[in-house]
This record gives C-alpha cells, structure tokens and sequence, in this order.
C-alpha cells in the first residue's frame, strides 16, 4: 500500500508542550505552571454580547475579512491603544486567532526556498508554518545577556540574499522580553537597508509592565513592509473564542484574504460580535488583568532572588524564563524530574528553540495562591539538587 502521509508533514517535530500537558492531564494534584493561558474568565460584559448576538439569531457566515464594524473598531482600538492607523476596508482581516494569521502571512509572502529568520527561543510554530509554506527557516539564537532581544549585528549576520521575512515575537513567549524603540529603530535600519519584510506577532501587546508597548510599525517606513498580527486571546482572557487579526499592506492581506476564504470562509459570527465590544469597552478590563499579572511578576522575581535562582527581568508576557544551568541538567531532565519529585510542571526551554537549553518557562497566568504553593515547591526542589551537587 503507497503511504498516504506526506513526508514533510511528518517530519514536523510535534509541540515540546504538548508533551508535559498531556502528562500533568493524567496526574492527581499536580500543578501546572506550563499553560500560556489567562486563568480570568472573559469579562462579563464580552460574554452577554456573544450571548446576545445567539439570542439575535446572528448565526449566518460574515464577510470573509470579517465583519465591516470588527475591523473598524480594530482600525480605532490600533490607533487609540498604540498610535498606528489602518484602512479597515483594504489592510484588516479577521482571522481564527493570531495562528491562524501567521501561517497565511507567511503562504501568502513565500515563495519555495525563500527564507525566514526566526528569532529564538520562540512560539513554537513560526518554524513549522514556514516549513509548510515551502519556506526554509533560519534561526537567530537570542542570548541571555541581551535580555533575549534581537540586535541588529545579529539580524545582519542572519540575512543572504534568500531572505525575505523576518519574524519578529515580541513581547516574546517564551521568555518574557520586550524590544524599545531603541532596539526597534536599529533593526529597522537593517530591515530597510536589505528590503526584507516582518511579521511582527504582538498578540502580547497589552501585557507590558515598563510602559506602552511600542510596534515596529511605529518606526518610519516599517508599516508598508510589515504585516502586524494581534488578537484578544491574552489581553482580553478570550482563548477560546479564537478571534485573531492581521494587519498590513493592501498587498498582501489580500493573497492572505484568499487563502483565508478557501480554508476558513470566516471567524466565528459570535466571537466577532463579542470582539467588537471587547475591543470597544475593554480597555480598563485589560489594565486590571495587566495590574495582576505585573503583580504576580514581580513576586516570581523576588522569590527567584531569595532561593538564588538566576533570572533576568522579563518586562512583557506573562512568563519568567530563570536559568537552570548550575544544576548540570537539561532542561528537559530538570523540568522531567521536578514534575515527577513534586509534581509541578514547567516547559523546558528547548521546546522553544536550542538556545532555551538551559532555561525552563514558568507562566504566572495562576492565582498567587497557586503561584505560591508551586514556589514553595520549586525552592525544595532547588535545595535538593543543590544538596546533590555539593556532595
């Protein structure tokens, strides 16, 4: 029998999460601290607007790039939250998610053996979405001395005469960091001097705890060659409704616009009604999910100082990426062994890219109550290993 599988599929690497979920799932009072996912329920007021629109009957497909008044009031909320203006008719799609924009970004941008720079340790899908694409991915590993960011002599090592995007995730998952616009005016430099295009995925744009989030697009001349990606997922605690956007050149969100209408047709009819409310009357929502989030940061922070754990500051997200390597173990070992000593689970850092070697990822989107119950854990855990090492 011929094999029914296509190769390049199979060769895809399944998610390193996955993995620790699918085990943490099958154990009794084991705390996980792996999930990328607001523990808030969606605000009240974002719920009766879905429950409305059901109650209205609005039940029917939307336009493809969805609907006329949900991309107007992401044209406002852009403009409103973050100084960057669209035309809501021509550079606006509604999507199922930000990944769902940042795989037709990349079909609709590639041509095959065009690459694409990915900075890691990164979401763990830009690569395989590039591999799919026909694309071939290359990978800038992001130090731990730059506070993870991406630096333009790094950017200019990275770049051949095959490059064509640069994906740039931040605030990044899976280590917290943040670019200025400092970093993001070097590396625009770069971007403009080499004619690349971005996709720059801000779906944590809201979740930033030294001052507003700055877009590259902000930078001159980088939204004409850049495709903005966003959603309500983390700043509206919206995971489920899987309500996403993209924005960019008329260009180019309209091969994306094709992609999109063969294989979706459209966003959910509901989620889109209850966007249009989330992004109208949610902005004080947001500031007390980002006020509890900062809060629980800043607690991970001073209890990693006071067991001698090494981290940097992680200024976005809703994630802490501390340094293991004094244990002599992988990452994988570690997160391995404290999972199955204490029952409490983190990602190792290789599950985003070979450069998180060495770092776990421990998510504070958990009460403080959980949020503490796990520390306790973890500094016995550390001191145990730290016993071991000593002997």
């Amino acid at each position: 029998m011929r094999n029914p599988l296509s190769e390049r599929t199979v060769g895809l690497k399944p998610s390193g999460i996955r993995k620790f979920f699918d085990i943490v799932s099958e154990m009794d009072d084991a705390i996980s601290l792996g999930v990328g996912e607001p523990d808030f329920d969606t605000p009240w007021h974002i719920r009766d607007e879905g429950i409305y629109s059901l109650e209205k009957g609005r039940t029917f497909y939307t336009s493809n790039a969805g609907l006329k008044e949900l991309k107007e009031e992401i044209v406002r909320y852009l403009d409103r939250r973050f100084g960057i203006r669209y035309d809501a008719g021509q550079e606006v799609l509604v999507t199922v998610g930000g990944s769902e924009a940042i795989d037709i970004a990349l079909r609709a941008m590639l041509n095959p053996g065009e690459e694409v720079l990915i900075p890691q340790p990164s979401y763990v899908s830009y690569e395989p979405c590039t591999i799919l694409a026909d694309g071939v991915p290359v990978i800038i590993n992001l130090k731990a001395e730059n506070e993870f960011r991406l630096t333009a002599a790094e950017l200019r090592e990275a770049i051949t005469e095959k490059t064509k995007v640069l994906i740039l995730p931040f605030p990044n998952n899976p280590t917290g960091a943040i670019m200025e616009r400092k970093d993001l005016e070097a590396i625009a430099e770069v971007i403009r001097e080499h004619d690349i295009f971005v996709i720059s995925d801000e779906i944590y744009g809201e979740l930033t705890y030294n001052g507003g989030h700055v877009s590259i697009v902000n930078i001159p001349g980088m939204q004409e060659r850049t495709v903005l990606i966003n959603g309500l997922s983390k700043s509206h605690a919206m995971t489920g409704w899987r309500l996403g956007y993209a924005c960019g050149p008329a260009q180019i969100v309209a091969q994306m616009l094709k992609i999109h209408q063969y294989a979706i047709m459209c966003a959910p009819t509901t989620s889109q009604y209850a966007a249009v409310d989330a992004l109208k009357n949610g902005d004080e929502d947001v500031s007390q999910m980002r006020e509890a989030y900062n809060q629980r940061r800043r607690y991970l922070l001073h209890a990693f100082r006071q067991m001698g754990l090494e981290c940097f500051e992680p200024y976005g997200a809703f994630y802490v990426f501390p340094s293991i390597q004094e244990f002599g173990m992988t990452s994988e070992a570690f997160a391995e062994r404290f999972l199955a000593e204490e029952k409490v689970a983190v990602v190792p850092g290789t599950a985003f890219g070979e450069s998180g070697e060495g770092f776990v990822r421990i998510s504070y989107a958990y009460s403080l109550e959980n949020l503490k119950l796990a520390i306790g854990k973890l500094e016995q855990f550390v001191e145990k290993l730290r016993r071991e090492r000593r002997k």
